[in-house]
């Protein structure tokens, strides 16, 4: 199996989504783009902005659709198109209101469970088989709330909330060096074995 070629992060542009739970796919390549020393630039031809980082000595391909949600598959395939990037060498970063705040899993390929920006992007790549970092974010049911799940996650999360959020993060930065240097079963042990214990791993 190679390597990740391409990293997506799913959200909505616009400052009045920029920090609610529906962009943490944003806020994971913004980190992987800052770390590496990497910068945005809008490519409107790919419905994008769109950043080439080297990390790990690896060069990978970093993706923020410009489009809203519901049509980030227009970029990812755009891009993916013409750089010739295979639908297995693509990672979509993107928030799970199945998982809880804290925990980020990986996997490959599964259902969208209802989450518009991977329905599109399997829709245009023609297969549900690219690589997935999940973000937990909470259910609102699970907190107790009565607030839509539409309206919820349109929303910032608590200062607690955002905090285990980007803990999660933290911890799933060293598996996704992993996955773009081909290693995708020690991504998998990397972050699964640690899931939920509240600390980075090295």
């Amino acid at each position: 199996m190679s390597a990740i070629r391409l990293i997506v992060g799913l959200g909505n542009v616009g400052r009045e989504y920029e920090r609610t739970r529906h962009n943490a796919g944003f806020w994971v390549v913004d980190r992987l783009a800052a770390d590496s020393g990497a910068g945005f630039a809008n490519e409107s031809k790919f419905f994008c902005e769109l950043a080439r980082a080297t990390i790990g000595g690896k060069a990978v391909w970093l993706l923020k659709p410009t489009t809203y949600m519901n049509l980030s598959g227009r970029a990812v395939a755009a891009v993916a198109n013409f750089y010739r990037i295979p639908v297995g060498e693509i990672l979509v970063a993107h928030d799970e209101l199945d998982l809880p705040s804290g925990t980020a899993k990986i996997k490959r390929g599964g259902g969208t469970a209802g989450q518009r920006g991977l329905k599109d992007i399997q829709a245009q790549l023609g297969s549900p088989d690219f690589w997935r970092l999940r973000i937990g974010i909470d259910h609102p049911r699970d907190l107790g709330l009565a607030q839509q799940v539409v309206d919820y996650v349109l929303h910032p999360p608590s200062r607690e909330q955002q905090e285990r959020i980007e803990d999660a993060i933290d911890r799933s930065l060293p598996a996704v060096r992993d996955l773009i240097g081909g290693d995708f079963e020690g991504a998998m042990m990397r972050l699964h074995t640690l899931a939920g214990k509240g600390k980075p791993d090295s």
